[in-house]
């Protein structure tokens, strides 16, 4: 579409400007693919085709906009995918490797930090990739999931006081009967760092219609931004009130008579509204179950499914075929990849070889040139009564000999003070 208008509006079109601009916005192989086209200078007068208005060139602006940064971010995500499938299969070969050294497949492209590369050796990376990460992850598995069936077991019981129920309710009262501030300050930051975690990670992973999403590595546009931000503040708040009510520092959840939280004296209290204090308030979190058992079966993705939305399962055959096409996709990269390290690798090894001789002769050639000027001024400078008929012709052939660009029949008649016209005599 940018072609079609580009080459529709010439170069005296009062709409050109506007033209130019789109122009910009696209990429460079693009722009000088346009471009080819556009020598041809042609009067918009003279001709009787329909030209584009200025709201539709806002309009495809717009849309160029948006093209480039979704092929960008799409480039991006893609090299990503990439490398994260080269690292796994790199750790897939390296763990029957009797050497116990960690080789990678390809190098990597940015430029590695030498405090990193020497301490971080190839027999530290094996251990840490091949044998210690596994079990780290495992180990992370295992605390996780407790937290998760603690939080879990708090918030169905969270609104029983008598008796306390919460476990997180529990360590807290147990630190204030001590007087231990630096365990509940340790019991609140853990608590609330993992809810929080739970919560955001949700929105970093949430796609709506495919359009509004975070995309790593700067790809994000500002639609998404703004989305993903207002998703965050509008998730804080309940966050802080659902830890307080865990906890039971809301007076609403533990009806004691203490002296109200920050955040109680700034956003208020649930008794205002007696139906939510008294059950909304207190049942909702329940859901929270039937939420960690539909995610644990995959409900929401068998159900998508069955209405005929394509999902990734592993017992379906448009997923064996996905995983085909990857494969595919993969070994076609390696071998890209591959292609290109190896002509590089040639291209340095060409270099090396022939770089030192290239320079040897290039200085050859650059010392020759020196002596040949110092020579001619030798000449110039000295006595023209050296260079008469009665000298012998060992002296000048060697000088024709040393200067092959002289000619034969060289005299002292050519011989003169000005050296632009001893060039021009030779």
């Amino acid at each position: 579409e940018v072609r079609k208008v580009s080459e529709s509006i010439k170069y005296n079109h009062p709409l050109r400007k506007c033209v130019d601009t789109i122009l910009k916005k696209c990429p460079t192989e693009y722009q000088e693919r346009m471009g080819r086209n556009m020598d041809d200078y042609e009067d918009f007068d003279e001709r009787q085709n329909s030209y584009p208005s200025e709201k539709s060139l806002v309009k495809l602006h717009k849309q160029v906009i948006y093209s480039v940064q979704r092929h960008r971010r799409t480039q991006v995500q893609w090299q990503i995918l990439l490398e994260q499938a080269f690292y796994l299969e790199d750790v897939s070969k390296n763990e029957t490797s009797a050497t116990r050294q960690f080789v990678h497949s390809f190098r990597s492209q940015e430029p590695e930090n030498k405090i990193i590369q020497y301490f971080y050796t190839p027999t530290v990376e094996w251990y840490w990739e091949c044998l210690l990460r596994p079990w780290f992850y495992r180990v992370l598995a295992v605390v996780l999931a407790t937290f998760s069936v603690i939080v879990v077991w708090s918030e169905c019981t969270f609104f029983s006081t008598k008796p306390v129920l919460s476990l997180f309710a529990v360590f807290i009262q147990l630190a204030e009967k001590t007087y231990n501030y630096i365990y509940i300050e340790m019991a609140c930051f853990l608590t609330i760092f993992f809810l929080s975690i739970c919560v955001y990670s949700t929105v970093f992973r949430i796609r709506v219609f495919n359009y509004y999403y975070l995309a790593s590595h700067h790809q994000t546009d500002a639609y998404s931004l703004l989305f993903s931000g207002m998703l965050f503040c509008r998730l804080t708040p309940p966050l802080c009130l659902n830890f307080l009510g865990l906890t039971h520092m809301d007076a609403t959840i533990s009806h004691r008579n203490t002296q109200p939280t920050a955040y109680t004296s700034i956003m208020g209290s649930m008794r205002v509204l007696t139906f939510i204090a008294d059950g909304f308030y207190i049942y909702y979190p329940m859901l929270v179950v039937i939420l960690c058992i539909a995610t644990y079966f995959s409900l929401g993705t068998r159900c998508l499914n069955l209405l005929g939305f394509q999902q990734f399962m592993g017992d379906s055959e448009m997923t064996s075929d996905l995983i085909d096409e990857g494969k595919e996709l993969i070994k076609r990269e390696k071998r890209k990849r591959q292609r290109q390290e190896e002509g590089e690798n040639r291209r340095r090894e060409w270099k090396e070889r022939y770089g030192n001789r290239d320079d040897s002769t290039r200085n050859r050639v650059v010392h020759t040139d020196q002596k040949e000027s110092s020579f001619s001024e030798t000449n110039i400078n000295r006595p023209l009564s050296k260079y008469t008929r009665s000298n012998g012709r060992t002296e000048r052939d060697r000088i024709e000999l040393l200067h092959d660009a002289e000619p034969l029949d060289f005299n002292a008649d050519l011989i003169n003070d000005d050296p632009l016209e001893l060039d021009s005599g030779r």
